[in-house]
């Protein structure tokens, strides 16, 4: 079996995170990792918040704490909600750590001896209004490509384009508002990417083709337009400082390193950190440095990373000149918008992730989100949308053909799965259906698919639906109570059947239904196809208890509850 490292964007440290931004990473990333842990696969799930820079800085002033503390705290407060949602992460870590500050020092160090960097002064967007220079995503404007009125100093997120401060049209602070900029001189260190133009292109054009196309279109519009040298470091006090044994001055000078130079090497931190916490079964290195042809790394990650990912990560992987492992796979997703407008940490508009689990639990947000996945385009959450999806797919076609089955089984057969006769035509039918239906879920988890995934996972539960109504075994127990046995028998299967192949969307779920059956030796992690044909897992006089209702149904109150608290229209 493969060794799979999987890694998902950091989520930024300041503030919870909204939906979009689950949907757009994390949450597809755990979906693929629990699949392919079931399949057997060697799985190495690893995240971590995003800690350094300016946004950090000064949540951390508004609240009165310490940077560093502000970020322990908002790390922890952030994994609660992770864990809230079932990510399964082999490790969660953090951009602060020493395991990041040492690995990404050393990467520096080595770019600087492959001839990578170069020192040089520059002249700096300087606020007098906020005392300080300002990082070029805190200076606003307007995009000289597209006229995007709110676009950052290093990057405009409605067009893609990298930016510089100096290119936008009417800069100002995104601190203060201020207009009153000056351009001051100050040194930084820069990646000479442009020296890597060509071993870039020469990397993507082996990848791009079993790319998404999202992700190949991305980075190759990156390249055409040419790969730009890049500043690395920041005037802040908050980041992973410049060594001093190399660059004595810059690090005298309190200069730490940009935070999109860090961010992406903390992938490898983060495995660190977990290896170091049981060095003598661990070994980081297997994963990163000169990981054998076993290792099939993917990223997952929304439009708006991809070109840091496919283009500049690279490109410092490929400077080191050390055999560090690359991305083989990019999985990019647009965007989830809310009403067909952005979902905004900062104007607070959309569902953010704390509040949908203080609403209902997980699994109905990981199904509707999967479901819904904004793989070909960007998608839109309606509260409209949410509630048909909740009481179609998972109300009543899963929760009431596992409700119906063994409500219907325990008061007419007892507490244990009753026996009946040997299967038929029907039976037969279902098991074919079933096996087609479960290779389907397979390929489309397989291609990462994730839309198409949900839609045969509902194809399977829909099957149990259509046998169940054609055998209508309240109706068969009046004439055949044998027959109506065996109905209730192979319905029960189904519920197994379901409750190991649902795993990887609705955990919770799946272990409810797979906690209804009485079946200590069950170890099964998979179903094969010879299985699913069969439908004999739970056999005759296995003893079962009826679950609580797994799905409870939305009404027109609560969807009005819903759109009162958080709107019904872009915002």
């Amino acid at each position: 079996m493969a060794r799979h490292l999987i890694t998902s964007a950091l989520p930024y440290i300041n503030g919870i995170k909204h939906l979009g931004n689950m949907v757009g990473s994390m949450l597809p990333a755990d979906v693929y990792s629990r699949y392919l842990r079931q399949r057997g696969h060697d799985v190495l799930y690893i995240c971590a918040t995003d800690e350094h820079g300016t946004p950090a800085e000064l949540a951390a002033k508004e609240q009165g704490l310490p940077v560093a503390e502000f970020c322990a705290r908002a790390h922890d407060a952030q994994k609660a909600v992770y864990d809230g949602f079932a990510l399964a992460f082999d490790y969660f870590g953090r951009s602060s750590s020493r395991q990041n500050v040492e690995i990404t020092q050393h990467f520096a160090r080595k770019l600087n001896e492959n001839g990578f960097i170069e020192e040089r002064a520059i002249r700096q967007v300087y606020s007098p209004a906020d005392g300080r220079f300002l990082p070029d995503r805190y200076v606003e404007g307007t995009c000289p490509h597209c006229g995007y009125d709110k676009a950052r100093g290093d990057q405009c997120e409605n067009c893609t384009r990298v930016l510089d401060p100096t290119d936008l049209i009417n800069p100002r602070s995104a601190i203060s508002g201020s207009t009153e900029l000056e351009v001051r001189e100050t040194k930084h260190l820069f990646l000479l990417q442009s020296k890597l133009q060509h071993e870039v292109e020469a990397w993507v054009a082996r990848h791009e083709d079993d790319w998404p196309q999202l992700a190949s279109s991305i980075a190759r519009k990156w390249l055409t337009e040419g790969l730009h040298d890049r500043a690395i470091t920041r005037d802040l006090d908050w980041g992973v400082p410049v060594p001093a044994d190399t660059w004595p001055e810059l690090a005298a000078e309190g200069k730490v390193f940009y935070v999109w130079f860090d961010a992406p090497i903390e992938y490898i931190g983060a495995t660190k950190e977990w290896a170091d916490q049981d060095p003598e079964n661990r070994d980081w290195k297997a994963w990163w440095y000169e990981a054998d042809d076993t290792v099939r790394y993917t990223e997952f990650m929304a439009k708006d990373n991809v070109p840091f990912h496919t283009v500049m990560f690279p490109a410092t992987e490929l400077g080191v000149r050390e055999p560090w492992k690359k991305v083989d796979y990019v999985k990019a997703f647009n965007w989830l918008t809310y009403y067909g407008g952005k979902f905004s940490t900062s104007q607070k508009r959309g569902v953010f992730t704390d509040q949908a689990l203080d609403i209902l639990p997980a699994d109905y947000w990981r199904y509707f989100l999967i479901a819904n996945a904004p793989e070909s385009d960007d998608s839109s959450f309606t509260w409209e949308h949410f509630t048909a999806t909740v009481n179609k797919d998972l109300a009543d076609t899963l929760g009431n053909f596992v409700n119906r089955v063994l409500s219907f089984s325990k008061k007419r057969f007892g507490e244990e799965v009753p026996a009946g006769g040997e299967p038929g035509e029907a039976e037969a039918r279902l098991g074919e259906e079933i096996a087609r239906l479960l290779a389907e879920y397979e390929e489309q988890m397989e291609a990462l698919q994730f839309r198409k995934a949900a839609a045969a996972l509902r194809a399977l539960w829909s099957a149990g639906n259509s046998y169940l109504e054609e055998k209508a075994p309240w109706l068969e127990i009046k004439t055949d109570k044998e027959g109506a046995a065996l109905t209730l028998r192979t319905a029960m299967n189904l519920i197994h059947l379901y409750a190991v192949v649902s795993e990887p969307l609705i955990p919770a779920t799946s272990a409810a239904m797979r906690g209804a059956f009485a079946l200590p030796d069950d170890t099964a992690s998979w179903v094969g196809a010879e299985e699913a044909k069969a439908l004999a897992a739970v056999p005759a006089g296995t003893p079962f208890t009826v679950p609580p209702v797994l799905f409870a149904k939305l009404t027109d109150e609560d969807l009005a509850a819903y759109k009162e608290r958080f709107g019904g229209e872009e915002g």
